[in-house]
């Protein structure tokens, strides 16, 4: 690869052939604001449409300022980055853009996280020199993500993701001049849409023109509520992010103290959702081995590969796009809605609580985990088996608005039984961690025996699509793991087309699984974030006594007690789901 030498503000900055002035500079040191700009090269998204300009540079030789952002180096090329007439332009470039957005920044859902507050911040901005027309459109709410168009200022960093990545085209540029904003077709609310609320889209926008919806509120209410209980379920991804919020860095396991926070917070119980993935695994590796056995009985129609079903922002795209796989996804309920229904069938039964009267609150890392939460098919006469659901973030304010200190709190553990977990739960919030989970039981049921190595390092990483072939007595099982929509629909397409075959294949919405969803503190682009959290998962497997889900004792004597064998008809009732044919006719 050849290196090309460079100045920048007086600094011998050496560089391969492409890089941009931006890339050069930032890694060698050298700061240049930037707001539209944004790049993960380890999963494919890069945002450098130029638009915003406050990375402007002054170039030797050259008559105009230049995006650092587009343009590439240059052999014994000199760059400014603070000249006065950089300087003047970024701050005049900067005040336009606050003159045309809106100033209330005090309620924003990005408040305190905001790019241009930042910016704004660091440049002095203490007045609005400059004053005209501003764009005003109404805010729009779902259960999921909250839509505050005049705030967008045109980086176009959602619509990358969701063209690009995610694959889906549901927001793009619309209008013209000073009316261009980045919106829905036809201004539609994002539940009329094909949107999948994977909210990869909040991940990145640097304003508050997208966020979640906020839950926070409504969880104080209840548990000032003397007529209620709530209980809690944490996802196993919340428990190595929720410290960045506290200065941790990503990837250290917080649970213990985790756990104390939240009693200190008010709720009746803290639970484990990953007692629930154990049960998904039970019964999702059951329909994995039905299935298998099937085919090899010579059985026509068996519907494979089967598809995991943990991921809701897949499920609802699936139904949006592919409604005739819908017999391919497995009929078992995410682990959010399996601990649901759990608690308020059997918990509330031990425990003498009406089910109206239990509130069942999720900590997930995710928004489309508040969508699914809401599906009117995770309820039971109109009561949800999981009230809402809370983001990572979320928590974290709630914490800090009651003083809270995660770092202050004592070690405690889950509250029993339903706080009890194996190393196969906690890899279900990284990309490829579901599939290995099931691989574990799934291979052990098919061989009668105990199986010494429980790694299955080929189905990890962070390639887009990884595949394995796993032999089990003699049984040949082709499998895969596929994260980012866009990746997913590229990998079905060749299936159908008869180029690829698989048994199993696990699919996440997001970028490297749960640990990168859209709920966990902002990465802002630093995928190597992800990556540590998604390390951090896995060091806590390492570290169980036991790393099988069929190895929990605790589940085991649920079914003994409650459901009997893995799907059968109790277990289809409250363990078990079915899905929807959602395609635009």
């Amino acid at each position: 690869m050849k290196m090309i030498r460079l100045r920048i503000d007086g600094k011998l900055v050496v560089a391969p052939e492409g890089t941009t002035i931006l890339n050069a500079a930032l890694k060698a040191g050298i700061y240049i604001p930037h707001l539209c700009y944004m790049e993960m090269k380890e999963v494919g998204y890069k945002n450098d449409c130029a638009s915003c300009r406050i990375c402007v540079v002054q170039v030797k030789g050259m008559s105009r300022l230049v995006p650092s952002c587009t343009t590439p180096i240059k052999e014994k090329m000199e760059v400014i980055t603070n000249s006065p007439e950089v300087m003047h332009k970024r701050r005049v470039v900067l005040e336009l853009m606050l003159s045309d957005h809106p100033k209330d920044c005090l309620i924003c859902g990005k408040n305190g996280e905001c790019e241009l507050q930042k910016l704004a911040i660091s440049f002095g901005i203490r007045e609005m020199r400059f004053e005209g027309k501003e764009g005003r459109y109404d805010k729009q709410y779902s259960i999921a993500i909250t839509r505050d168009t005049t705030k967008c200022i045109m980086c176009r960093r959602c619509e990358t993701m969701c063209e690009n990545i995610q694959g889906c085209g549901i927001l793009t540029g619309v209008d013209r001049g000073f009316n261009v904003i980045v919106n829905t077709a036809f201004n539609r609310n994002l539940l009329e849409t094909d949107c999948t609320f994977c909210g990869q889209c909040v991940a990145v926008c640097p304003v508050g023109a997208l966020y979640e919806t906020d839950n926070t509120f409504r969880l104080v209410e209840d548990l000032m509520n003397p007529n209620k209980k709530v209980i809690v379920q944490v996802a196993p991804a919340v428990r190595v992010a929720i410290g960045e919020l506290f200065g941790v860095e990503p990837g250290i396991d917080m649970t213990p103290k985790l756990v104390t926070a939240l009693r200190k917070l008010g709720f009746d119980a803290v639970f484990d959702t990953n007692f629930a993935a154990d049960v998904t695994i039970i019964e999702e590796a059951t329909e994995l081995k039905e299935r298998v056995l099937s085919k090899l009985k010579g059985e026509k129609g068996v519907k494979l590969p089967l598809f995991t079903s943990c991921c809701p922002a897949w499920i609802r795209f699936v139904e949006l796009n592919y409604p005739e796989l819908r017999d391919n996804l497995s009929s078992t309920k995410s682990p959010q809605q399996i601990f649901g229904a759990i608690s308020k069938e059997f918990w509330t039964r031990e425990k003498e609580i009406e089910r109206k009267d239990l509130i069942c609150v999720s900590i997930m890392p995710c928004t489309a985990k508040k969508y699914e939460a809401s599906r009117e098919e995770f309820a039971t006469d109109g009561i949800p088996d999981v009230d809402y659901s809370i983001t990572t973030r979320e928590l974290g304010r709630l914490f800090k608005q009651y003083n809270i200190d995660l770092l202050e709190m004592q070690d405690e553990e889950f509250d029993s039984p339903l706080g009890e977990s194996t190393g196969a739960a906690d890899i279900f919030g990284r990309t490829g961690g579901v599939l290995e989970a099931a691989i574990r039981t799934l291979y052990e049921w098919l061989s009668d025996g105990k199986l010494e190595d429980l790694d299955f390092v080929n189905l990890r990483g962070f390639q887009e699509v990884r595949v394995a072939e796993i032999e089990v007595t003699g049984i040949k099982l082709r499998v895969a793991v596929v994260h980012g929509l866009g990746a997913a629909r590229k990998l079905i397409e060749d299936i159908k087309s008869g180029k690829e075959y698989f048994d199993a294949i696990e699919v996440m919405a997001c970028k490297g699984g749960c640990v990168g969803g859209s709920g966990q503190p902002y990465h802002h682009g630093n995928f190597e974030i992800v990556k540590k959290r998604a390390e951090g998962l896995q060091d806590i497997d390492y570290h169980k006594e036991l790393r099988e889900s069929n190895e929990n004792e605790s589940v085991m004597k649920l079914y003994d007690r409650y459901i009997g064998e893995a799907n059968n008809e109790v277990a289809h009732r409250l363990l078990h789901t079915h899905y929807f044919d959602r395609k635009e006719k």
